[in-house]
């Protein structure tokens, strides 16, 4: 029996009926595609390596603790793995309309949360896989991790069947023994925090120094706060859109090599030239506007490699679409990265969340619900790059042509994006709400113009993904969400 953190608990709290909290990616693959029982006993001889995969969440007794994880003891995953097509032609579509549906359900919490969904009937007789898992057992660097068990780095036929392994449960705790087992927690867990956050601040500075690093985030966050909303907030509903942009890693090194700044800060400039042209498109006045994003940011240990559980923190900066400029947009980015970074925001925002873990469970639930219900204006979107491997993938020896991710949108953030590196190419997934963002594309498209802009300003020509767009098929605006895409994620790229 595992007791979640008060942030995963967070997590699986703030989830309703409007706001899946669940991550996940569409990856396609090249054809044939293989039979059903030969996924489904591949993933099964990798389960030993994810125990989590077999377990399922249970509450404490009005509250009196954070939920734990226990074994499900009537495990079954044919009910996980699910099999479907999509209808003619099978083009991109199809498959985004097909992956809004499926990311718009929200996990059943009886059971077990992850789901994959084997797709066929994709065009160029390739097929694909959409994999969903609840945000309360990883986040993007852990899914990363725990996905790549699923995938291969070599090009083997498939394999032989694994010799069966006998798996035997722990018995699942009752309600008495979940009651007991949360007073005893709500007594100890102060303690531990008290231990866990004072460690952390030995380690990383002075008590005065953290401090003053979360009085700066709070008094920025208050700021932003003052200024004015756009149509970027509002409510939402239970369905979604999805859409996907692309780009070359080496338009980026263009980029960079051109005009300065990180992978991120490039990435960033583009998506904000989406956002400068959605609100032009709206009819907005961006002048003197910035579009408030978080950016999360991992910080987890070396030694929490291998853990599956959410170490992430997260910065805010502007997104100045305001600057029509590319240059002057990428070097704004640049230096408000830079200072966001010496500033330790993200440091001190992880403080924070720990600081969350001695509020009594009842109240971290209340606590959680609230703020996923409170309409803010603080927030406009969401924007997570996750780095995957530069070299191929493999499903029972199936080559991974691409994968998009998916995160979830949630409270009044109507739009989410989300970014996966793989093979020298970059994937955009972006995440709408299904009434309010009928013009995901106009974001979509601006995110790939943005991209081709910084190029042609760094002295650059023909960029990459203007290049490929010419030989895609003609996209439409019917889909809706999918998220870093966990899966290849061996995220072993160095940093960026």
């Amino acid at each position: 029996m595992d007791v979640m953190s008060a942030q995963d608990a967070a997590f699986l709290h703030i989830e309703n009926g409007n706001n899946p909290m669940h991550i996940g990616s569409v990856a396609v693959l090249e054809g044939p595609a293989p039979a059903y029982g030969d996924l489904v006993r591949l993933i099964a001889a990798k389960l030993p390596l994810v125990p989590r995969y077999r377990q399922k969440v249970r509450f404490a007794p009005v509250g009196l603790a954070r939920p734990v994880w226990v074994d499900d003891p009537h495990f079954q995953i044919l009910y996980h793995i699910r099999h479907t097509a999509l209808p003619p032609p099978g083009g991109r579509d199809e498959l985004r309309n097909l992956a809004g549906r499926v990311f718009a359900q929200t996990l059943d919490r009886s059971k077990p949360l992850w789901e994959l969904w084997m797709v066929e009937g994709l065009q160029d007789g390739r097929w694909a896989v959409i994999s969903k898992v609840h945000h309360c057992m990883v986040d993007g660097v852990s899914a990363t991790d725990l996905l790549t068990v699923m995938f291969d780095a070599a090009d083997d036929a498939v394999p032989a069947p694994a010799p069966a392994i006998d798996w035997d449960p722990e018995p699942e705790p009752g309600t008495f023994m979940l009651a007991a087992h949360g007073v005893v927690r709500t007594l100890a867990d102060p303690l531990g925090r008290l231990r866990d956050f004072s460690g952390g601040l030995r380690i990383t500075a002075g008590p005065r120094t953290r401090l003053a690093e979360g009085a700066e985030l709070l008094r920025s966050l208050a700021e932003w706060t003052r200024r004015s909303a756009t149509s970027l907030n509002g409510s939402i509903g239970p369905h979604r859109r999805w859409s996907w942009a692309e780009a070359d890693l080496d338009d980026v090194k263009t980029v960079r090599q051109g005009l300065g700044g990180t992978v991120n800060d490039v990435v960033l400039a583009a998506i904000t030239a989406g956002f400068r042209s959605l609100l032009i498109h709206r009819g907005e006045d961006v002048s003197n506007r910035v579009v408030r994003t978080l950016v999360p940011v991992s910080v987890r240990a070396d030694s929490e490699r291998g853990v599956y559980n959410n170490r992430v923190s997260g910065i805010f900066p502007g997104l100045p679409v305001s600057i029509a400029d590319p240059g002057e947009r990428l070097n704004a980015i640049s230096s408000q990265l830079a200072m966001l970074k010496g500033s330790k925001q993200a440091v001190a925002g992880d403080a924070l969340v720990k600081l969350a873990g001695f509020a009594p469970p009842m109240l971290l639930s209340l606590g959680s619900r609230l703020a996923a219900r409170t309409p803010q204006r603080a927030l406009q979107t969401v924007t997570t790059n996750v780095p995957g491997p530069q070299f191929p993938l493999y499903v029972v020896g199936r080559r991974m042509v691409y994968s998009y991710p998916y995160v979830p949108i949630m409270g009044s953030v109507r739009i989410s994006i989300a970014i996966f590196s793989y093979c020298g190419r970059l994937f955009f997934g972006i995440t709408g709400d299904y009434d309010s963002v009928t013009d995901i594309d106009v974001l979509r498209d601006g995110i790939e113009e943005g991209m081709r802009e910084l190029v042609a300003a760094a002295g650059g020509s023909a960029p990459g993904s203007a290049r490929r767009r010419s030989k895609r098929s003609p996209r439409g605006s019917g889909s809706r969400t999918a998220s870093r895409d966990g899966q290849a994620a061996a995220a072993r790229t160095g940093k960026r």
